[in-house]
């Protein structure tokens, strides 16, 4: 997919307004994290007066982020009031376009799904994508009632690469016709919330930070299964997005020079190895058609021989690929998810052959260098709720000591 990305850097000066919002949230990621917690106790995380702690929480409470969950006795004095984030006081969309599907979350500030589907695309151009994105909002909010007045915004997660590159047009893993179109733009105006784009890759990675395999990582590297293979980056817990967000287009590295022809025009790309679309290719050589995960989970489970075949064959390269992950990023794992049966991940990484040469490859290490993520098939789509609430709780300017 080609679409426009604005990737303007803007340097976020001192001013009233963006000071307000820096405390309002240094405050609100302070009780999220520390919860239940007092307001004295903020006061000295945060550097800020109690005064002007006092002053953001009743905002917040207000608002219906915070809520009062009783007093609690420490030494002389008052029992001071404890405060904690309210879960339900606002909730975030998540959307993952894939090139035949829609995947979507509804999600409240604690990060609990509170609605999740699946919608078949006949197509994936621009209109009928917005089409459908406007339906699934609608749908989550008929099915959660309290949404519709506390909705932060939308997550809107999709294949790359963005603009205008020598990837464009790749075929059944890309989606087609979003050249030079402002999706962000478009899709803001059409669900009426703001919208935050991201690739499938780095929104998943995001997940597995919050609520699953890498939630006491600060340095990893998430391969994504969606219909080709992306990869997400994050270190020292910071997202790695390149200077276009196009950073981790891990299924058109060449891992087999003169191999197979890719649609991006290349011979040898790791998607035509390992990845969903190069399973299907695979099956339909022998008349096996496989419409989604549930068929590859069966396939599996009947221990069908050319699906195992397959799937010793994509090892290889795969191996390849993860030993070169590790020595570019020197994570402190490589997780393996997205939309590809737990059972087959799971069998994937026990016969990978990962590379001695390796800087992962190291003494006294007490975590594997390959993990499954934990999140499953909504792995992206729950990334995308989360980049929002991530969006609205982290402070966006670094606090200097």
């Amino acid at each position: 997919m080609c679409m426009e990305r604005n990737t303007t850097h803007k340097i976020v000066g001192s001013n009233a307004e963006r000071t307000r919002l820096h405390n309002r949230q240094v405050v609100l990621g302070l009780v999220r994290t520390h919860q239940p917690v007092g307001r004295a106790e903020i006061a000295r995380y945060s550097g800020l007066t109690t005064q002007t702690v006092s002053n953001i929480i009743s905002a917040l409470e207000s608002q219906g982020y915070l809520v009062d969950v009783g007093r609690q006795v420490r030494g002389r004095g008052l029992p001071a009031s404890q405060y904690a984030v309210n879960a339900n006081g606002a909730v975030a969309m998540g959307i993952e376009v894939r090139p035949s599907a829609m995947f979507a979350a509804l999600v409240n500030l604690s990060g609990e799904t509170l609605y999740a589907s699946r919608h078949a695309l006949e197509s994936n151009v621009p209109d009928i994508v917005i089409r459908m994105a406007c339906a699934i909002m609608k749908e989550a909010k008929d099915s959660v009632p309290m949404a519709a007045g506390k909705m932060l915004g939308a997550g809107v997660v999709m294949p790359g690469p963005f603009g205008d590159v020598g990837l464009s047009g790749l075929g059944q893993s890309a989606l087609q016709g979003w050249e030079g179109v402002d999706a962000a733009a478009r899709l803001e105006a059409a669900l009426n919330v703001p919208v935050i784009l991201e690739n499938d890759a780095t929104a998943a990675a995001v997940t597995e930070h919050v609520s699953g395999v890498a939630t006491d990582l600060g340095s990893y590297c998430y391969i994504y299964f969606g219909t080709g293979l992306g990869l997400g980056v994050v270190t020292d817990g910071k997202i790695m997005r390149g200077a276009f967000g196009n950073a981790g287009e891990l299924g058109h590295v060449v891992v087999k020079p003169g191999g197979n022809l890719c649609a991006c025009g290349n011979r040898g790309c790791l998607e035509t190895y390992t990845s969903r679309l190069a399973v299907q290719q695979h099956m339909g050589k022998f008349g096996v058609t496989i419409d989604g995960v549930d068929d590859l989970e069966n396939l599996f489970a009947a221990k069908n021989p050319h699906l195992e075949t397959w799937i010793e064959q994509a090892v290889i390269p795969l191996s390849q690929t993860i030993g070169m992950i590790e020595n570019l990023f020197d994570p402190q794992a490589v997780i393996l998810g997205g939309a590809m049966p737990d059972a087959i991940l799971d069998d994937m990484i026990e016969r990978l052959i990962l590379p001695e040469g390796s800087v992962s490859n190291r003494l006294g290490r007490t975590l594997p260098r390959v993990l499954r993520g934990a999140s499953g098939r909504m792995t992206a789509a729950l990334g995308g709720a989360a980049l929002v609430i991530h969006d609205t709780i982290t402070p966006r300017i670094v606090a200097r000591s």
